[in-house]
């Protein structure tokens, strides 16, 4: 007896990759876009068709579009996924809306726009790019932008000439480093412009070691009129990122290096914050308990000298305000 399904196959395979990757930071629109694309990629598509079809505006589906594009998962004149009509028509949209480029008073590279040569609001109002700029920076802050908000990136962007790739990246370098003040990333992004950042790279190398953890380390050994060097940078990422400890434990391990040999020493501090991290140390708490077992020894064998760092120092707690600590040098360095 030869039985049969009655189950025609007829699916769409999403990969693993897009669900990995792609899915969780983008939005439910852009996601409902990709899908709908990748279920009719071996037909003609449009940007009016997608858009009638999920009951949403021609610019939603070109800015899904342009996203995908961007992040790589969809790419033009390739496997049929967006078809030469729905190419041609956001090619057509992007020469009549996009900003107007201007080169740079100083001699900066091509193609950027010049510091305070502005571009209307209506302009960016039709910038793609800048559409989703503020997307992006609105799902990374968390938050529904103000007009105040808006008028910041709109001068970031549309005033100093910032591209949308660095300032997210300027707004990712924020969040990660937990400031979301609106204010925070202007000053910042403020000083970047002034210090002559002009990509992300530059950003990125220029600021390695400014971070709320770093300024905290460089503070406690007395080391604030230089940013930490690539191997203080890793050690101090290590530290927080490897092994997981509070920014109060790795104070308190500088504080006793400082106390142990009166020099700033990354390797000795290492030392320390190795040890406790053995001894499975999560707090304060966890290195008072240690001291008092040392001690305790060191009452059974008196002729056993301990190093002053294995010791617990009651040190008097400062509720340090770090974030406005950062935003005086961020202001030492525009002046320099």
């Amino acid at each position: 007896m030869e039985l049969t399904s009655t189950f025609e196959l007829n699916a769409t395979l999403v990969a693993n990759d897009f669900i990995d990757r792609y899915m969780v930071e983008a939005n439910g629109e852009y996601i409902k876009v990709y899908l709908y694309i990748l279920r009719h990629q071996s037909e003609t598509l449009t940007t009016r068709l997608i858009a009638d079809a999920l009951n949403n505006t021609e610019t939603d589906v070109k800015r899904a579009v342009l996203y995908w594009q961007k992040l790589g998962a969809l790419k033009k004149g390739t496997a049929k996924t967006v078809e030469p009509q729905m190419a041609d028509e956001e090619a057509s949209a992007k020469r009549q809306t996009k900003a107007p480029v201007y080169p740079e008073a100083s001699g900066a590279g091509e193609g950027s726009r010049p510091s305070g040569g502005r571009v209307s609001r209506k302009k960016l109002q039709e910038d793609d790019d800048f559409s989703q700029l503020l997307y992006i920076a609105q799902h990374y802050l968390n938050k529904i932008f103000t007009q105040r908000d808006m008028e910041v990136f709109e001068n970031l962007y549309g005033g100093l000439g910032m591209s949308a790739e660095l300032l997210e990246y300027l707004v990712e370098y924020c969040v990660q480093n937990g400031h979301t003040s609106i204010r925070y990333i202007e000053t910042v992004g403020m000083s970047w412009h002034k210090r002559g950042l002009r990509t992300v790279e530059e950003a990125k190398s220029c600021m390695a070691g400014f971070t709320r953890h770093s300024f905290a380390v460089m503070r406690a050994f007395g080391l604030t009129d230089r940013k930490p060097g690539d191997v203080e940078i890793d050690m101090i990422r290590k530290w927080f990122d490897e092994w997981g400890f509070t920014q109060e434990l790795v104070v308190e391990a500088c504080n006793r290096t400082m106390e142990a040999i009166h020099t700033p020493s990354f390797s000795y501090a290492d030392k320390i914050l190795e040890g406790w991290k053995k001894a499975g140390v999560k707090d304060l708490r966890d290195i008072s308990a240690l001291d008092e077992k040392h001690r305790v020894r060191e009452r059974k064998n008196p002729k056993v000298v301990k190093p002053k760092a294995n010791q617990f120092h009651n040190f008097e707690q400062r509720d340090t305000d770090y974030d406005s600590l950062v935003m005086e040098q961020v202001r030492d360095w525009i002046g320099q």
